[in-house]
């Protein structure tokens, strides 16, 4: 009986959606990355696992992550969401509070 092996599978860069080698390859909050692929959504900079902060599966450089939540005071309208308490308030006015 002969045995046929399969490739093994190959991780895919969540940015490019490319096959990332295991040299090249970054993870971050269960995401996969080409190193150069790795970079603040708002300004392009090149992440680090030490430098970066993530939000909504979005990821950014601390300091703009920090001056988006400045700018509204609050990690929903400074990244550009409904703010999460409206979203509550109006699904208690529609009768939807999950009771």
């Amino acid at each position: 009986m002969c045995l046929q092996f399969q490739p093994a599978a190959q991780d895919m860069c969540s940015a490019c959606l490319t096959p990332v080698y295991p040299m090249e390859k970054m993870a971050a909050d269960k995401f996969i990355f080409h190193k150069k692929c790795f970079c603040c959504k708002h300004c392009k900079q090149k992440l680090s696992l030490r430098n970066y902060a993530s939000l909504y599966g979005e990821f950014y450089c601390v300091f703009h992550y920090q001056q988006l939540f400045r700018k509204k005071g609050n990690y929903d309208e400074g990244f550009g969401y409904q703010q999460h308490k409206n979203r509550w308030l109006l699904s208690k006015t529609n009768g939807t509070d999950g009771i």
